[in-house]
């Protein structure tokens, strides 16, 4: 099954409609590493990463990988070795912090977005993840909790997403 992004501010799946943000810029063919646009195309999910004091686990089908202090995503293009992939926080790469003291990324799910093959600085870090008011993000795709949880029941590893 698919998710299907339409409209730039509503996701569907089957016979669900959930309100949504995505880029500050749009959507892009071309993404670029900070361009705050979403990438076009279809795309695969990854598991799903949750704060266990914030989110009790959730009823879902995704592996659920609890986020941990240390744990941060890559987004240094410089970083042949770790850009755009799941690292402990160091020093020597810059990196988007997955434990954070806002609520955004209590459960995220990252997008395989420029994941096979990584190309240095076509962009990183695109996840579906949380909102509260549906401003902008900076490139991924956002809903409200309750619409997050809806749709972790209804998919599994199978399940792409379109962006188009």
């Amino acid at each position: 099954m698919t998710i299907y992004l339409k409209n730039k501010d509503t996701l569907i799946f089957r016979d669900f409609k959930f309100k949504c943000a995505i880029g500050k810029n749009g959507i892009s063919k071309s993404k670029k590493e900070g361009d705050k646009k979403t990438p076009v195309g279809k795309f695969s999910l990854g598991d799903l990463y949750f704060r266990t004091e914030k989110i009790k686990k959730t009823e879902t089908k995704l592996k659920c990988i609890p986020i941990k202090r240390d744990m941060g995503w890559c987004d240094d293009e410089k970083s042949k070795k770790f850009y755009n992939k799941l690292i402990k926080n160091q020093k020597k790469v810059r990196y988007e912090k997955l434990f954070r003291n806002d609520f955004k990324y209590n459960l995220f799910i990252p997008i395989s977005y420029n994941a096979n093959p990584i190309k240095l600085g076509k962009g990183s870090a695109i996840f579906l993840h949380l909102t509260r008011n549906y401003k902008a993000t900076a490139g991924c795709i956002s809903l409200r909790e309750k619409d997050f949880l809806i749709l972790l029941k209804l998919i599994d590893k199978k399940t792409k997403i379109h962006i188009n």
